[in-house]
């Protein structure tokens, strides 16, 4: 039962944080504060009333429309707020099961290890809208999210006494985690280099390196690459849907530029790899006999 309370409270809270969030998505592109003023609409500034302002619940009552000139507020507003809502509720149950079936798991580690993951998915939430809306990761949500990602993933590991368990020191093993964030790192402007040497052009930005150092950071290099792999199926696949659509080859030239948003999909790629990588990552190890146990 306190799982599922606990559960129940810890999505409520995504929904609220998911609102916030909303404000900030709409602000930060025009470099406005979120803090003042209060929450308005963007089309006619009515400023909204309380009940206006209820996480899901306001905007399914508008039927997402402006209760004063009616315009038309959005899929993302619902969207973020019950994708976080989820992804918090799933990252409390799988932290206080462990800790309440287990005498010998603190219940403050599982609380830690929970907001470490509400953390992580509320970057990647912001990271991927912004990316998807305006080609945008900035680098004050990028940067620090490698570096508490660092600390959290290491901090993790060596209560789970994972140096231990792979034979190295934990010095070794904290300096492999920091390699593996420039690693990642590299990859990205590997490819970045590659695609401006055919090209003459960039192809890939630097943000989307930072956002594949953040990932390592958060789920281990094994985890981004995981992150990434998705991120070029999803990707290729969207284009293959883009492509399908006539309006879209009408103009070959123009097709051959459009921008997709690499960043979010590499998010997606990481909240599939922060929920279920390791599986994912063991499952194949074993299917393809690289693992013995």
């Amino acid at each position: 039962m306190i799982r599922i309370l606990g559960t129940i409270f810890v999505a409520l809270l995504g929904l609220a944080f998911g609102s916030f969030l909303n404000v900030c998505l709409s602000r930060w592109p025009d470099g406005e504060s979120i803090v003042q003023p209060r929450s308005h609409c963007r089309n006619c500034t009515h400023t909204l009333a309380w009940w206006e302002n209820v996480p899901l619940v306001s905007w399914l009552a508008l039927r997402g429309r402006c209760r004063n000139c009616r315009t038309w507020i959005g899929w993302r507003y619902p969207l973020v707020e019950l994708a976080l809502a989820a992804l918090w509720a799933v990252s409390a149950w799988q932290s206080l099961g462990p800790a309440l079936s287990s005498d010998s798991l603190p219940v403050y580690y599982a609380l830690a290890r929970a907001v470490g993951s509400f953390i992580f998915y509320w970057l990647l939430i912001a990271l991927a809208a912004l990316d998807a809306e305006h080609l945008w990761l900035p680098d004050w949500l990028t940067l620090p999210g490698i570096l508490l990602g660092y600390i959290f993933f290491n901090l993790q590991s060596l209560l789970d006494e994972r140096p231990l368990e792979v034979g190295m020191s934990t010095f070794g093993y904290v300096a492999m985690n920091l390699i593996g964030i420039l690693a990642a790192a590299g990859l990205i402007l590997l490819i970045r280099w590659v695609y401006w040497l055919i090209r003459r052009r960039e192809g890939v930005g630097l943000g989307d390196a930072k956002l594949m150092a953040m990932l390592a950071a958060w789920v281990g290099l094994p985890g981004a690459l995981l992150a990434f792999g998705l991120a070029v199926v999803l990707g290729a696949g969207v284009a293959l849907v883009l492509l399908a659509i006539p309006s879209r080859t009408a103009n070959s030239n123009s097709w051959a530029l459009k921008k997709l948003p690499l960043g979010t999909f590499l998010c997606v790629g990481g909240v599939v790899s922060g929920l279920w990588g390791e599986r994912m990552i063991a499952a194949y190890l074993q299917w393809s006999g690289l693992w013995l146990d």
